[in-house]
């Protein structure tokens, strides 16, 4: 059985290019994006790589950590970076854990033996503070992320979490957000003082700031 949302992320010590790491200490009073990937040196992985690294500035705005993982070796991996840099104009500084015996891929379940019996899929976690999985999903080894999608989802799971709401299909900051039908409407005139719009009892929209 492979881990759930909601599940706490299991937890491990691991050299990465940064030093070693304990993961839940590591991650602290942040979010963290978990992604793994197939192998050094690849092209998918150097570009998804590449794009983690460029859009540091936005992980930052959203208190969310990136730690990448491969399964090779930091020596492998310091050298990679040199290439990610290179090729993707950019400057890599989250730190990539080193899984040359995939302990830590088998853990979190990244190896699947469809795809190969050695090699990580393209796995996403998002983890909250208090170390709980909020989001999973899984990609195919030659199928690249959508990091506006990740971006998207840790802030529609940061709205929900600071707001007690619910985010309609295709949500992006700024758009008008779902009161959840456990919330009476006498609640709700209260929680939501700038009003809502009821389509229906179940379905009520609101704006949050």
């Amino acid at each position: 059985m492979g881990l759930r949302i909601g599940d706490i992320a299991p937890n491990f010590s691991v050299e990465t290019t940064k030093g070693k790491i304990d993961f839940h200490d590591w991650i602290g009073d942040s979010w963290c994006f978990f992604f793994s990937h197939p192998a050094d040196f690849t092209p998918v992985c150097t570009t998804e790589m590449g794009r983690t690294a460029q859009l540091a500035g936005e992980f930052d705005k959203r208190n969310t950590k990136p730690l990448g993982l491969s399964t090779d070796g930091v020596k492998e991996h310091l050298a990679w970076i040199e290439d990610v840099n290179d090729t993707q104009n950019t400057t890599l500084t989250f730190p990539i854990v080193a899984d040359a015996d995939t302990k830590i891929a088998q853990l979190f379940d990244m190896i699947h033996p469809n795809e190969s019996d050695t090699a990580a899929v393209r796995s996403v976690f998002i983890i909250d503070p208090n170390k709980k999985i909020r989001l999973t999903m899984t990609y195919p080894m030659n199928v690249g992320r959508n990091f506006d999608e990740i971006l998207r989802v840790i802030d529609a799971l940061q709205a929900g979490d600071k707001n007690g709401i619910a985010t309609p299909a295709d949500w992006n900051v700024g758009d008008k957000v779902i009161i959840p039908p456990s919330v009476s409407n006498e609640d709700a005139a209260k929680k939501f003082p700038q009003g809502f719009d009821e389509i229906r009892p179940y379905l009520r929209f609101t704006t949050i700031g």
